[in-house]
């Protein structure tokens, strides 16, 4: 590239017409030389870039360095952490003004009592290390120390569990189980709340959840007699910083106050929703944490003038989707429904669906309601457009007494959640569940049953058919030999959940699915009384996770 930019020079030098040539004048031949001197620059300049162009041709044609090729990204294994999950405490009264949003409570009734049923599954013989504890830390019940030898490779892998049964508890309590062999242990724990007087009379079960940086919960309500206190639990070691988002069926609440919540590694912090939205029907709430993650449930009650309405946990449900599913939703007869909900205040007595839209644009939602007979009707039609950046109710009420399963679909992303009452006289004391919206099952999820009361299962299968296997775990830690339910699509199931099994108390299920999508919820009741609380089926424990890893620099 140096002799090229030197040769058209050359001709430079003999162009005529400058000043140093009016005062040397050239002989008559040197134009000639001129011309014969740039044919010859131009030649030299072609040859050197005909070289040029050959060696980077050449050059081209060698193998490229190592810091110069495409390197495809690899996949890196991630190591199983411990499986947790944080069970709220016992449902307690509120006490005092709700203008501010950091409550008082009062003590509980007299009959009130709460428990926590736990179970760990281990495999040829081992079980993973677990135990459950208060909030600081402390070991309450140890459930399996470190685990031993793993049994050999071909020898029987027989399912055995580590249980706590029906442990009283005062406080929240954390169910913890260590991974062994690399892989994510399966555990599950639910809290149940019962009481007979008081005003917060009924029952409330929770599953203790996985604690998250984002979820979301729907149900919550905050007109007169309404109580919503929203418990943030951080059980991890790191602050955790919560914003709140608040959904009315008007739209968006901007809240003063619900930004820049901290709570600190191992408390829980109680926030009263009326103080941040306060009149709302319908409240639904998207939990975002910054640093360690948190589990959050809403404590519900109910209380019309000096009638109890009914108590619940309202847990997190799935991520806003597409499609949305719950089961375990028990409905009354339709016409007494009709008869309790046209009184002054049972509006909310009845059977609903809640469904919020997060987005910006309206939803177009298809709601159908499967029975034990297949789909049924809604007195609305089951299409209906759900207000962008709200919340939007549902009645479901007008079909058959039974147990059902809602499935609703869109075309944009949306929450929702399923209202369940029990009770058809406003001479009695009422109860109230929200149902959350599942997950598909798959294999190995653990359901712990809580002691006493109806126990049932419930699954729903949507359009095909679906096979359940189920196997009672017991108090003597034994998983007994499952049992099958073939589901046809558009139905949901019922199983009666027995008190004991060869002898042992059932605490608790393990359940499969297979087939076409199915969901399923334990629903709880009681005899004599109008108790309800409904669970969804938690996820299964994860495999082994692997994530994408990219050289650069």
């Amino acid at each position: 590239m140096r002799n090229s930019s030197v040769s058209p020079a050359a001709p430079l030098a003999g162009q005529a017409g400058g000043e140093g040539d009016r005062e040397n004048p050239v002989p008559a031949k040197r134009p000639e030389n001129g011309r014969k001197a740039m044919v010859a620059g131009l030649a030299s300049a072609a040859v050197i870039i005909a070289c040029a162009g050959a060696v980077v041709t050449a050059g081209s044609l060698l193998p490229q360095a190592e810091s110069s090729r495409s390197v495809p990204a690899g996949v890196a294994a991630v190591p199983a952490g411990t499986s947790v999950g944080v069970c709220p405490g016992p449902a307690r009264l509120l006490e005092g003004a709700e203008a501010g949003t950091d409550p008082q409570f009062s003590p509980e009734s007299e009959t009130a009592a709460s428990s926590v049923t736990a179970a760990v599954l281990g495999a040829g013989g081992v079980l993973p290390a677990s135990r459950l504890s208060e909030l600081t830390g402390r070991t309450a019940v140890e459930i399996a120390k470190e685990p031993g030898q793993s049994a050999a490779a071909g020898a029987p892998q027989e399912l055995l569990a580590g249980i706590v049964a029906s442990r009283s508890v005062d406080q929240v309590s954390v169910l913890s189980a260590d991974a062994t062999a690399n892989q994510k242990a399966s555990a599950a724990a639910a809290m149940k709340f019962t009481a007979t007087d008081g005003d917060l009379q009924g029952t409330a079960a929770a599953n203790c959840q996985q604690p998250s940086n984002d979820q979301w919960l729907a149900g919550a309500s905050t007109t007169v007699g309404r109580t919503s206190v929203l418990m943030l639990t951080n059980a991890s070691t790191t602050p955790a910083t919560v914003s709140l988002e608040l959904f009315g069926s008007g739209g968006q609440i901007q809240a003063p106050g619900s930004r820049g919540l901290l709570v600190a590694p191992g408390t829980s912090r109680p926030v009263v929703l009326a103080g941040l939205a306060p009149g709302e029907e319908q409240l639904s709430v998207h939990v975002r944490s910054a640093g360690g993650p948190v589990a959050a449930v809403i404590q519900q009650s109910v209380l019309r003038g000096l009638m109890p309405g009914g108590i619940d946990f309202i847990a997190p449900g799935a991520a806003p989707a597409v499609r949305q599913v719950m089961t375990g939703i028990d409905i009354q007869d339709a016409g007494q429904v009709a008869s309790l909900t046209a009184k002054s205040g049972y509006g909310d007595a009845g059977p609903a669906l809640q469904l919020t839209v997060p987005g910006p644009s309206d939803a177009v939602v298809e709601v159908k309601l499967y029975g034990r007979d297949g789909q049924k009707t809604l007195p609305s039609g089951g299409v209906i457009t759900a207000k962008a950046g709200a919340v939007t109710e549902i009645p479901l009420a007008g079909v058959p007494a039974g147990h059902y399963t809602v499935a609703a679909s869109s075309d944009v992303t949306f929450v929702a959640a399923a209202r369940v009452t029990r009770g058809v006289q406003d001479s009695q004391a009422l109860d109230v569940a929200w149902s959350a919206s599942g997950v598909r099952l798959g294999s190995q999820h653990i359901v712990a049953v809580p002691r006493g009361g109806q126990r049932q299962l419930v699954f729903g299968a949507l359009e095909n058919r679906a096979t359940i296997t189920y196997a009672a775990i017991t108090a003597d830690g034994k998983v007994r030999a499952p049992s099958t339910a073939d589901i046809a699509g558009g139905t949901t199931a019922s199983v009666t959940i027995p008190d004991k099994a060869d002898e042992s108390d059932v605490v608790g299920y393990v359940v499969s699915a297979s087939g076409d999508a199915a969901y399923g919820a334990l629903l709880l009741q009681q005899d004599g009384r109008n108790d309800v609380s409904s669970l969804a089926l938690l996820p299964a424990a994860a495999g082994q996770e692997t994530v994408p890893v990219t050289i650069s620099y």
